[in-house]
C-alpha cells in the first residue's frame, strides 16, 4: 500500500520506472501489460495507479493511512480495507476519480464505494484495495429549498435524514416518507428503497423524487430524472449503487404535521392481526403509519411501555399477563396539529372501533412529529451508553406476499424463532399498486406484501441464543424455508454470494438490471461490496 506521505516514492530509480511503465502502458494492451507483460507484474502495476491517484488534484483530500473507519458498518461482521478514502468537496472530485479509473481500463482492479453514514449490513459500502468515497464530506449544494405549489429541496446526496427534517421544518414543510431511522444519508436510502410506515400511503423514498445528479460509472455527470435521462434515473433509483453514484437529490416535501398521536395494541391472533393491518392500509383517511411488531416469549411488556405510552384502561392492562405467548402488536400514528387535536381524537376512536385488537392492551401516547420521527435515535444513545451499539447486527430484511405471508409466520413464528429477545421484528404490509414499477428495486408480484425485519443484534464473545454463530443459524433456517419457489419471497436490503443467486433475486428483471449496468458502469468499477458483479471479469472483457 502507498501512503502519501512516502518519499520513496520520489527516489530517481522509482520515477525512472515510472516513466517506464507508463511507457510500456502506451504502447501495450492494458489487459495485456496487467497479465503478460515479462517485466510488469500487476502488483507493480497496482502500486503505480495508487501513487498516481496521490498526485491527483482535488478540491477535497485523498487519505491513504487513516482509512480504517471504512473498513466497518453497522452490520460489524466485514472489514475490508481499502487502499485509500476520498473526502469529496465537490462533484468534480467524485467525477475526476472514477473517470480515471475508467480510463485505465482492465489494467487496473481499482473500485470505488460510496460510503454514507456507514449502515451498512454486509460490507455493502466497502472497496476491498479500492477507494471509498466519504460521502458525508460531500456538502454541496447547500440545501435549498422550493415553496411553491409542488415544493421540494435540493441537497447533497451525503446530507442526513434528520438534518433535512430540522430544515425543512423550519419552513412549515417535511418530506412525504420516510425510514424509521434518520440518520443516514439521501444516496444511501435512494440506492436501496428507503421503506417505512408511511410506505402503504406515499410509497418509499424513491417515489418521492423528483430529480438526480449522478456520476455514473464512467465518471460522467448526468442530472436525471421522469423526463431527461429517464433510464438512468430509474436505474438508480433502488439500485444498490450499481449505476452510479448520487450526488444530488431533488426530495418532494409536502407540508409537516406538528404532533403525533401514538398507538400500540396487541393481537394473539395472526389472522385478526393481518386482518386488520391490511384494512388500515386499504382505507382512506385513515392512519399516517401503520408498523407492527411480533413478541415470542416476552414478559412484562406492557410494563416496559409505561415509560412512554400511557394505557386506555390502566386496571385491565395490569390485569394482561404475555409470558410464553406469541404476540403481535399493531403500532399506528396520527399526524396533527394542536388546534386539530379534539377532532383528531374522534376520528382515532372511529378508526379504532374497527379493529379487533385485545382491548385491555390499548396504550397510547402523545409526541412531537420530530420526537416521533427520531425515536430510533433515542433508542440509539441508550445503547451507545450502555456499549451495546456497535457489535455485530446479522439483519434479514424480507419482503413477503399477501398470499404467503400466513404460511411464513405458521414456520417462522411458530417453529424457527423461540424468542425475540435479540431485537425487534418488524411486520407490516405495503400496496405498491401506485408505486413506479421500473425502478430497480425488486419486490414479490403481489401488490399487497409484508415487510418482516428481523433486527438482531449479538452479544460479542457470546455462544449462546444471543450470539452471532447462533442468529446466523437462525437465519440460515428462515432463509432455508423462504427459498422455497411457491412463496415468492424476495430479500429487501439483498445479500447474495454468487451471480447465480443474484439472477434469481432478479428474476425477468436479471436482463434490465445487466444491460443497464453494461450502459453505465461497464467496467464493473462501482459498489463491489454488493458481489454483484466481478471486476476483473467485467461482461467477459
Amino acid at each position: 500500500m502507498f501512503y502519501a506521505e512516502s518519499h520513496s516514492f520520489f527516489k530517481p530509480r522509482t520515477i525512472a520506472l515510472l516513466v517506464l511503465v507508463l511507457l510500456l502502458s502506451s504502447m501495450i494492451d492494458r489487459k495485456q501489460l496487467s497479465s503478460n507483460h515479462p517485466f510488469v507484474t500487476p502488483h507493480t502495476i497496482q502500486s503505480i495507479v495508487h501513487s498516481s491517484i496521490a498526485n491527483m488534484t482535488f478540491d477535497g483530500h485523498l487519505c491513504f493511512n487513516d482509512v480504517q473507519y471504512a473498513a466497518k458498518d453497522f452490520g460489524n461482521r466485514y472489514h475490508l480495507m481499502p487502499s485509500a478514502v476520498l473526502h469529496p468537496k465537490s462533484v468534480s472530485d467524485i467525477s475526476s476519480i472514477i473517470k480515471y479509473i475508467f480510463d485505465l481500463g482492465l489494467s487496473s482492479e481499482l473500485t470505488v464505494a460510496a460510503r454514507g453514514h456507514g449502515h451498512s449490513l454486509e460490507g455493502q459500502a466497502q472497496a476491498y484495495q479500492g477507494v471509498v468515497i466519504s460521502m458525508e464530506s460531500l456538502r454541496v449544494p447547500k440545501m435549498s429549498f422550493h415553496t411553491g405549489r409542488d415544493p421540494y429541496v435540493d441537497v447533497s446526496a451525503g446530507e442526513l435524514w434528520i438534518n433535512i427534517l430540522h430544515e425543512s421544518l423550519k419552513k412549515g414543510l417535511a418530506p412525504k416518507s420516510w425510514t424509521d431511522y434518520l440518520h443516514l444519508t439521501v444516496g444511501g436510502t435512494l440506492s436501496n428503497a428507503g421503506i417505512s410506515g408511511q410506505a402503504f400511503q406515499h410509497g418509499p423514498q424513491i417515489n418521492n423524487v423528483y430529480q438526480l445528479e449522478v456520476v455514473t460509472g464512467r465518471g460522467e455527470v448526468a442530472t436525471c430524472s421522469e423526463e431527461q435521462n429517464t433510464d438512468l434515473f430509474h436505474a438508480v433509483l433502488g439500485g444498490l449503487g450499481q449505476f452510479g453514484i448520487i450526488t444530488q437529490a431533488r426530495i418532494a416535501l409536502q407540508p409537516a404535521p406538528k404532533m403525533v398521536k401514538w398507538i400500540r395494541a396487541l393481537y394473539s391472533d395472526f389472522s385478526i392481526f393481518t386482518k386488520d393491518q391490511e384494512l388500515l392500509i386499504s382505507s382512506k383517511n385513515a392512519f399516517d403509519y401503520v408498523e407492527g411488531f411480533v413478541i415470542i416469549n416476552r414478559t412484562g411488556l406492557l410494563n416496559n411501555w409505561r415509560s412512554s405510552f400511557n394505557p386506555k384502561d390502566p386496571v385491565q392492562a395490569n390485569q394482561f399477563t404475555s409470558d410464553g405467548k406469541i404476540l403481535f402488536c399493531l403500532e399506528v400514528a396520527k399526524y396533527y396539529n394542536p388546534e386539530e387535536s379534539e377532532c383528531i381524537d374522534q376520528e382515532i376512536e372511529t378508526l379504532l372501533s374497527a379493529l379487533n385488537y385485545i382491548r385491555s392492551t390499548l396504550f397510547q401516547s402523545e409526541v412531537s412529529y420530530v420526537d416521533f420521527l427520531d425515536r430510533v435515535h433515542v433508542s440509539e444513545i441508550k445503547l451507545r451508553e450502555k456499549g451495546l451499539w456497535e457489535v455485530p447486527h446479522p439483519w434479514l430484511n424480507l419482503l413477503i406476499p399477501r398470499s404467503s405471508i400466513h404460511e411464513f409466520a405458521q414456520e417462522v413464528f411458530g417453529n424457527i424463532l423461540k424468542d425475540t429477545s435479540n431485537g425487534p421484528v418488524l411486520i407490516y404490509p405495503v400496496n405498491k399498486s401506485r408505486w413506479i414499477n421500473s425502478t430497480s428495486l425488486i419486490t414479490p408480484q403481489e401488490d399487497v406484501f409484508y415487510l418482516v425485519a428481523f433486527l438482531s443484534s449479538a452479544v460479542p464473545s457470546s455462544t449462546g441464543k444471543d450470539g452471532l454463530e447462533h442468529i446466523l443459524t437462525q437465519n440460515k433456517k428462515i432463509l432455508h424455508f423462504c427459498g422455497r419457489p411457491h412463496l415468492g419471497i424476495k430479500q429487501y436490503l439483498p445479500h447474495y454470494s454468487t451471480p447465480e443467486e443474484w439472477k434469481a433475486h432478479f428474476g425477468t428483471h436479471w436482463e434490465v438490471f445487466y444491460r443497464r449496468k453494461l450502459a453505465y458502469d461497464p467496467l464493473a468499477i462501482l459498489t463491489p461490496g454488493q458481489r454483484i458483479f466481478r471486476r476483473e471479469k467485467a461482461f467477459g472483457l
